[in-house]
């Protein structure tokens, strides 16, 4: 049963890891893997296409619910971090999965279906425009350079016949479109926006809504009048990015009701299945999927708490899927593929979160992860003494009998020297 305490506001309702985020996450990325499941058997397009009259697909949806959540949990986190601490755990989160996922890519699932087809293995190696040196070198900053290996997966599976190329993993363009995000939030944060200024994200988030509006009325005009904007993509993830954020900052403020709760729900589905999803559904999906969060009851909050999956599912998925579609499991239809894939995925995920994203994650606190005020005492900058104010004698015995300390105590090493604010739980994953 739903939750219904009608006097919470966001914060109170979502305060730490004491909500079901964690389990939304997991079954957004799960939506993807379902979503990419019709391009990738060649069964046609996301049912949700239709249903949306070509809004959307169930897909898209999953994507902008990851970044919603990214946005307020995001933004929750630079509230009590600096900057430098705050990129240090967008690090860890992102690269490390990611990084393993182009080499296990590269290196492991390339050539198996290279020397499969009947090739040799040196010529997979070798240097060309599409080998996996620069598979590798086009996407390791998160920007998808190549999508593909020479003629891997192209002519054997539905979706490489379709697209007429080799395609690893069609989930990962997102990506860059987070660290934007993510850029944009830190920028936000070093100006000391999110702790003196919180009206600027409202700001940000109107520029963002009114490029989206521009987009939509004239496409291409927002990238000549203003070309940081430019980007549709960019305008359709950072729009529910932007609304996640807003609401993190005013969290104390703004109440998280079934009331809302259910409005919201009703309009997004309205929007969906009628028209202005991009406009006004956005915002209440936002509003709505937060609430779910902080209603759904029970041992459900506890999935992805522990083990945070989800990213790992997005991540991993795609070249699964591709994988047994190159062993001809889309024969046997829909839901095998997709129920064959969910079990690979899952565990590849688990073992993933287990043995690199969790240990990556234990590294929050170490290095750039300690903040700019350890960093400052530990090199000792701006305590320093000049030769004028070296203390003398007679200096240090009237100081003594007046009680009154020559020099301020510094603080505790790793600690800030602002007083932290209650942090929401570590972001999990990126977009589909």
């Amino acid at each position: 049963m739903l939750s219904t305490d009608p006097a919470r506001t966001i914060s109170s309702a979502l305060r730490g890891h004491d909500n079901a985020l964690g389990l939304i996450r997991l079954v957004l990325a799960l939506a993807v893997l379902v979503s990419h499941t019709f391009p990738l058997g060649g069964f046609g397009h996301d049912p949700g296409t239709g249903i949306t009259h070509g809004q959307s697909n169930l897909g898209s949806l999953a994507v902008a619910g990851f970044f919603a959540i990214s946005g307020y949990l995001i933004t929750k986190s630079g509230m009590s971090a600096d900057v430098m601490q705050f990129l240090w755990r967008r690090v860890l989160r992102i690269f490390p999965a990611f990084f393993l996922v182009l080499l296990l890519s590269a290196f492991v699932l390339g050539p198996v279906i290279w020397t499969l087809d009947g090739h040799a293995i040196a010529d997979y190696f070798a240097r060309s425009a599409a080998s996996p040196w620069h598979y590798l070198a086009s996407n390791w900053t998160l920007h998808v350079g190549a999508w593909g290996i020479l003629d891997v997966f192209r002519y054997s599976t539905p979706y490489g016949l379709g697209a007429h190329a080799s395609v690893f993993n069609g989930s990962t363009w997102t990506l860059s479109y987070e660290w934007a995000c993510y850029l944009m939030v830190a920028v936000l944060l070093a100006a000391g926006v999110l702790a003196k200024a919180r009206p600027v994200v409202v700001a940000v988030a109107a520029v963002i809504f009114a490029g989206q509006i521009v987009q939509l009325v004239s496409p291409g005009t927002m990238g000549a009048v203003f070309p940081p904007l430019g980007d549709p993509q960019f305008l359709l993830l950072a729009y529910p990015f932007a609304i996640g954020s807003v609401f993190a900052v005013y969290s104390r403020s703004i109440p998280l009701t079934p009331r809302f709760g259910i409005a919201a729900g009703v309009v997004l589905a309205w929007t969906l299945l009628n028209g202005g999803y991009a406009v006004v559904g956005v915002p209440a999906g936002v509003y709505f999927i937060l609430w779910v969060g902080s209603a759904i009851p029970g041992r459900l909050r506890t999935i992805g708490q522990k083990n945070d999956i989800s990213y790992g599912v997005y991540l991993y998925a795609f070249p699964v899927q591709q994988t047994l579609a190159y062993f001809g499991l889309y024969k046997l239809g829909v839901i095998p593929m997709i129920l064959g894939a969910a079990i690979i995925v899952l565990a590849l995920s688990w073992l993933s979160w287990r043995f690199l994203e969790s240990k990556a994650m234990s590294l929050k606190g170490w290095g750039p992860g300690r903040g700019f005020a350890y960093w400052i005492e530990r090199f000792g900058i701006g305590s320093r003494t000049t030769a004028d104010e070296v203390p003398t004698p007679e200096t240090t015995s009237a100081a003594a009998a007046q009680h009154v300390p020559h020099h301020a105590p510094h603080p505790v090493a790793g600690e800030l020297s602002l007083p932290l604010r209650s942090a929401a739980g570590e972001p999990a994953s990126p977009p589909a």
